[in-house]
């Protein structure tokens, strides 16, 4: 069996307000430094047999954050990590750069919450949510074969690409996949196995008392929003 642990990369300055995408030079602010850098501890002592990560600044940033606080016995050096390009943001097309505030006026919106599997985002280089999630589900086969049934790793990538691959682990549709919170540098870790995969652990942020409290605020507001975040939110304790 091969442990796939999934983390979506620490916040950054758009995070939750832009849909930012393929954009260059979207890097971690302060607080997804101090994420990355909390996960990152709490994986330390857990061998990792490979790092991989979406090329996208946010999540290489995150992953070697992570790669820098592994406990190596060997004292070889943190481990490299690994590009993959099938592990990137969906390219979201026109979409790429605008205000999630504006695009929730957009009639695509209403598909994109309720039948993703039918959405392709409009304008040039613009990929259907299918396509991402099936080019992102190949990556992560791929390197179970690559890494063998011993293996642990952890891959790095992005809100939506993650709920499309938890959403493939859990033999759901991917309509329902906005059914799934995926936060900012928060940990999924699946168990694949030559019969199914077994999700052992969704969302994992290590939440604490005040991060607990503040998801009670979050769920008292009566305006609280029915939608998914598109690509994937500020967090929930946010």
């Amino acid at each position: 069996m091969t442990v796939v642990l999934i983390v979506r990369h620490g916040l950054t300055s758009s995070t939750g307000k832009a849909l930012t995408g393929w954009l260059p030079g979207i890097s971690l602010d302060d607080r997804g430094e101090a994420q990355a850098a909390a996960v990152g501890d709490r994986l330390a002592r857990l061998p990792l047999t490979a790092i991989v990560s979406s090329p996208l600044e946010r999540c290489v940033q995150t992953a070697t954050a992570i790669a820098a606080r592994q406990v190596n016995a060997d004292h070889a050096g943190p481990p490299a990590v690994d590009i993959e390009d099938r592990l990137g943001e969906c390219r979201y097309g026109d979409w790429t750069g605008q205000p999630l505030r504006k695009l929730a006026r957009d009639p695509l919106w209403r598909v994109v919450q309720a039948h993703p599997s039918a959405v392709t985002f409009p304008g040039p280089g613009g990929e259907s949510m299918l396509g991402m999630q099936q080019r992102a589900v190949a990556a992560v086969r791929d390197w179970n074969a690559r890494l063998g049934p011993d293996a642990t790793y952890l891959i790095c990538s992005h809100g939506d690409v993650i709920k499309a691959i938890l959403a493939d682990a859990l033999g759901m549709h991917l309509d329902m996949s906005q059914r799934i919170q995926v936060d900012p540098c928060s940990l999924s870790i699946v168990r694949y196995t030559t019969l199914r995969p077994f999700v052992l652990r969704m969302n994992d942020v290590g939440a604490d008392a005040a991060a607990l409290a503040g998801l009670a605020r979050t769920a008292a507001k009566p305006h609280a929003e029915a939608d998914a975040q598109i690509g994937g939110g500020a967090g929930s304790g946010s």
